[in-house]
């Protein structure tokens, strides 16, 4: 993951900043691509997609040469304006995903969205609580969404805790589903997708680069609305012990960290040293 100095969150507001970034465009096109792959559209068939973040329509721009109509959502006015010039064949609409998308229940097939959701994360004025943000973001886009839909985030995480507090905000709207890495083994290819279900859980797809990886490492994370870790444990600490512990080492794998082999020894509790 990039270093927090270099990411472009933490040099200005998103607004700012998306008019001065140049995107690549074939790897935009690359990343709208894999997202819309990983919507698991019906063949031949035209969707109605929402496009958050849509900047400049890059990504719109695939959407229609695959045949779909979609209604693209940015804050910048910049990047609209450029869309507008380039005359993209979506619909477009100005508006912050902080403060919820508003469309009516069921309206969508389908939503993509490249590079844009770690924006929430950041706090850019006193008034902003990246939680009340992604959580507001995430419960109207689950209404917006026809049930059995998928959501689909390419993003740039900064750390593990980022990710844990986007995912738990989208299971806290009815979401499930989880984190699709492609080439998790790789500095550059690695990529990170949140493949969220809305009302209808599915299988969750493979990363990419799967065949090469790994195989302690997995290029899938899974998340689902239950809340049953430790259900039966009610009077005994949750930390600390055998489970919590064995829990943090399997999800410290899941991230490509280094971890030390299980052993009858882990999480045995040490005799006191005097």
């Amino acid at each position: 993951m990039a270093s927090s100095c270099r990411r472009p969150e933490h040099s200005a507001p998103p607004d700012l900043v998306s008019a001065s970034v140049s995107r690549m465009i074939e790897i935009q096109t690359q990343m709208s691509e894999r997202a819309v792959e990983l919507l698991n559209l019906p063949e031949g068939q035209s969707c109605f997609l929402l496009d958050v973040g849509c900047g400049s329509g890059l990504s719109g721009d695939f959407l229609s040469e695959e045949g779909h109509l979609w209604v693209g959502v940015d804050i910048s006015t910049a990047m609209l304006d450029v869309a507008l010039d380039r005359e993209v064949e979506g619909d477009l609409l100005l508006g912050d995903m902080g403060h919820g998308m508003p469309f009516r229940p069921g309206t969508f097939d389908g939503c993509i969205s490249i590079s844009a959701l770690q924006w929430l994360c950041n706090a850019d004025k006193k008034s902003h609580s990246p939680p009340k943000r992604l959580y507001t973001f995430f419960t109207t886009l689950y209404s917006s969404l026809s049930r059995g839909a998928r959501a689909v985030f390419q993003l740039y995480p900064e750390n593990s805790e980022q990710l844990e507090l986007i995912t738990t905000q989208a299971m806290r709207a009815g979401f499930s589903g989880g984190m699709v890495v492609d080439y998790p083994n790789s500095s550059k290819a690695k990529k990170f997708f949140l493949c969220l279900f809305a009302g209808v859980s599915g299988v969750l797809p493979r990363g990419l680069g799967s065949e090469t990886s790994d195989k302690t490492v997995s290029n899938q994370v899974q998340y689902s609305g239950q809340r049953c870790r430790f259900k039966n444990m009610k009077g005994k600490s949750l930390k600390k012990g055998r489970d919590w512990i064995m829990e943090k080492k399997e999800r410290r794998r899941r991230q490509g960290r280094e971890v030390r082999a299980d052993t009858k020894y882990t999480a045995r509790q040490r005799r006191p040293h005097f």
